[in-house]
């Protein structure tokens, strides 16, 4: 092959377009030079930076040991919520009540899989509704079943219609109606009837209903209906176990990554990592270093971790829609707790250990909290926790029954399919906060409750164990 016709032309030889080029050209690159070196104080992206960090491989997770530890554990099953409002319906008929009705809410995610987190609360209600029908040939109860309808706004009745569950009915009710006048009118119920609201219905809501129905009784959820959501079935107590197992498995790894001289809000990030590292959603933790924990549910002061300090940990998260519930309060390997501390913590320990054998079916519900109480009033620590032994839990961090040292006529009874928190503390204001929290499950054939994390372990060994 030729080479190449070399181009020898001199400056002067060059055409003027060509000359204007060469001037932009000789003031265009110290410019660039400039920006180079300038744009990541400026920044800007340089040139060459988006390709460079394209090139880098993905950051490393925080947390490559924690896997999604429920990834295998299934949701609740369309064929249980259509068994929930049927059970509801025959409850209904057996105490005597035309419907239930639930605005979205943690009720409403049991019997109809919606929640608020699908259909945000605003002043106009979105109602759903249980009546019962029996069918021809219905044996006592046997064949009474739940028919489900939807009061929707009009507007929104399209988007109504996306929700996850397949209503008998779609009653719409426009800008200018009642909508609770539009709701009676459309179930044709008898004017003396009674209907049960979900305890969580707002009060304009029950007020509005009422309202609509003159003659006859609206009134809160009665104990035979809240106890079918109390009473969890094994599908839910699965995803309740997995649930709390993944929140442990997470304190303890952030535990194994924590350092004297850190901040609070250091270690709560670090907890965050670890609770979506293992896969829980809408989780968060409660992070209080030294004298911060004597506030049960305080907000810390972003304090650093002292050798002689104690860390609290009180974490939740979601799965499949239900809650985990653990604290944990820790020392480090190179810790200096002081003796006093210490015996705190093993007197906690102590109650939590007894409360849990006091859990079980037929006890009453005050029961528990009056064995835990009991065991720090031996060691004079008993006016320092100040809060009740535990909570139900399920769909709600929070729900009933609860584990409180009531007298025994205002307690309940203690039934299988019960889950609760058992949470003793001790706080001692300025000084030192000390609690442990495991959720249990009271199962048929078990002598006492069973803590939810038991298939990781269970309760904290030590401040160092946890």
């Amino acid at each position: 092959m030729g080479q190449p016709a070399r181009i020898s032309a001199r400056p002067s030889q060059l055409k003027p377009s060509s000359k204007k080029r060469t001037h932009l050209w000789l003031l265009l690159i110290p410019l660039l030079c400039f920006l180079s070196i300038s744009t990541p104080r400026l920044g800007l992206v340089g040139l060459g930076e988006e390709t460079q960090r394209s090139s880098h491989p993905s950051p490393e997770p925080a947390f490559p040991d924690l896997p999604r530890h429920c990834a295998a554990i299934p949701a609740i099953s369309p064929s249980t919520f259509e068994a929930r409002r049927n059970t509801l319906a025959k409850r209904l008929r057996q105490l005597g009540a035309a419907a239930y009705i639930a605005e979205p809410s943690s009720s409403a995610a049991y019997y109809f899989n919606v929640s608020d987190a699908h259909w945000r609360l605003s002043e106009r209600p979105l109602l759903f509704v249980v009546t019962s029908s029996v069918s021809a040939t219905a044996d006592r109860d046997g064949d009474i079943s739940a028919n489900v309808s939807i009061l929707t706004p009009k507007f929104e009745a399209t988007r109504a219609k996306l929700l996850p569950l397949s209503p008998s009915a779609y009653i719409q009710w426009a800008e200018e109606q009642d909508p609770f006048a539009v709701l009676f009118d459309a179930l044709r119920l008898p004017s003396n009837s009674t209907v049960f609201i979900d305890g969580n219905a707002r009060l304009f809501v029950a007020d509005g209903l009422q309202r609509a129905l003159p003659h006859g009784r609206v009134q809160n959820a009665p104990p035979q209906v809240v106890e079918i959501r109390e009473r969890k079935t094994s599908e839910e107590i699965n995803i309740l176990k997995c649930a709390n197992e993944a929140t442990l498995l997470a304190i303890r790894a952030t535990h194994k990554r924590m350092r004297i001289g850190m901040h609070e809000s250091d270690a709560r990030e670090l907890v965050a990592g670890a609770l979506a590292a293992v896969g829980l959603e809408r989780a968060g933790c409660l992070t209080l270093f030294g004298e911060n924990a004597a506030l049960p549910h305080g907000s810390g002061t972003n304090r650093v971790l002292q050798k002689e300090d104690f860390a609290l940990f009180d974490c939740t998260g979601q799965l499949h829609g239900y809650w985990s519930d653990v604290t944990r309060t820790v020392a480090l390997p190179d810790s200096s707790i002081p003796d006093d501390h210490l015996e705190i913590w093993h007197h906690v320990h102590a109650a939590q250990s007894l409360a849990r054998v006091a859990t079980y079916p037929g006890a009453l519900t005050n029961h528990p909290d009056i064995v835990a109480r009991a065991r720090l009033m031996l060691d004079g620590y008993a006016p320092y926790f100040t809060h009740r032994l535990g909570h139900g839990i399920g769909l709600d961090v929070h729900e009933s029954p609860y584990l409180r040292g009531v007298p025994a006529a205002q307690a309940t009874l203690i039934q299988t399919g019960h889950t609760f928190s058992d949470e003793p503390g001790v706080y001692i204001e300025g000084k030192v906060g000390v609690r442990l929290e495991d959720c249990m499950v009271v199962e048929e054939g078990a002598p006492y409750a069973t803590f939810l994390t038991a298939g990781v372990g269970g309760a904290a060994l030590s401040p160092w164990e946890p």
